[in-house]
């Protein structure tokens, strides 16, 4: 079956759900579509995490000299206190580059079923490498990234203290194992619908009520639902009818670059809603700065619903719930270079 019938038949399937869905309370309802985030950071298979290994992944986010420009980090593009984004339509890379879409945010994403938009990122650790070698990002090379960090004196006695039982710890896979673990726990749980999820009532006002019900209702959470509220699963941007070709452009197919499979044209990553209040521009291609403009997008392209400017209004409403507190981190203290240390390459 193809990625768009499937979700069509999904979006049916949940509208097709109203009916019995009023049976039940709404909290009931939000409740077995969605769910808090917790506390702390989940583990990553077969990359367990320990304080020393968060630590130099936090470094690892922080350090510019990884591209080699010595101008870009992890953090150029993923701000840590901008909602995880850089706020701009595509980031700017290596030599004023642009990327060809916009900088999802590292905010939860450890809990998605994949990264990037494509998903050609199987987990965050696969992800951490992606951008150090792209071209248009911070273009280095593994090579380069190992010497690099073998030339600042001051990473050995960190990069032993993360990975205790290996004689040379100094290696590309350790680094995006690292920076991996330090993502991980950029989480933001506690907001008020995580609160609403946990059974307090209060926690959601009437109008983010009424929008969480339309929310429901409208189909919405056909394809943004489970922790994430999103990022669970692949869907076609264009449902019913196809955005412009400023927001949907005819040469970015999405997934069908990674499978080759034609089902896959225009098929996309489902994006967390996490945060959406605070990750403008939206879309793959950062072209709506509005969110309730978004909003009435996907009703139309996606579900065929014309959603008056009220109805749009509360579904914005009800996703600015979807904000949780921030992480905070502070700011780690990078190993100096020295006289042999590599130097920026314009």
């Amino acid at each position: 079956m193809s990625s768009i019938k499937l979700v069509s038949l999904m979006v049916l399937a949940s509208l097709a759900t109203g009916q019995a869905w009023s049976q039940t309370t709404l909290m009931e309802q939000a409740q077995g579509l969605f769910k808090p985030i917790p506390a702390t950071a989940p583990p990553l298979p077969g990359n367990p995490a320990t304080a020393a290994k968060a630590e130099l992944g936090k470094m690892l986010y922080f350090e510019p000299r990884l591209s080699e420009s010595h101008a870009i980090s992890c953090n150029s593009c993923h701000m840590v206190g901008m909602g995880g984004v850089d706020l701009q339509e595509t980031s700017l890379g290596h030599r004023w580059q642009h990327g060809g879409r916009n900088a999802p945010t590292v905010y939860n994403a450890v809990f998605g079923i994949a990264q990037f938009w494509d998903g050609r990122a199987k987990d965050l650790e696969q992800q951490a490498g992606g951008p150090l070698v792209n071209p248009v990002e911070m273009d280095t090379t593994e090579a380069h990234v190992v010497e690099q960090l073998k030339g600042i004196p001051g990473y050995a006695a960190v990069f032993a203290k993360a990975y205790p039982d290996v004689p040379d710890p100094i290696t590309f896979d350790n680094v995006r194992k690292a920076i991996a673990v330090f993502e991980a726990t950029l989480i933001t749980p506690n907001g008020p619908f995580d609160r609403y999820l946990k059974g307090n009532e209060k926690a959601l006002d009437a109008n983010q009520k009424e929008g969480l019900a339309l929310f429901i209702d409208k189909g919405c959470a056909a394809c943004h639902n489970g922790i994430n509220v999103g990022g669970g699963m692949y869907a076609p941007f264009g449902v019913v009818e196809r955005p412009g070709a400023d927001i949907l452009p005819p040469g970015d197919k999405g997934r069908f670059a990674v499978t080759q499979t034609v089902s896959d044209e225009y098929v996309f990553r489902v994006p967390s809603l996490r945060n959406i209040a605070l990750t403008a521009p939206y879309f793959h291609t950062g072209k709506v700065w509005d969110l309730r403009q978004a909003v009435a997008i996907m009703g139309s392209s996606q579900l065929g619903a014309n959603l008056s400017d009220e109805e749009a209004g509360k579904i914005e409403l009800f996703l600015g719930a979807l904000s949780g507190d921030q992480p905070k981190v502070v700011l780690p203290i990078l190993p100096p270079s020295v006289a042999t240390t590599p130097r920026p390459k314009p």
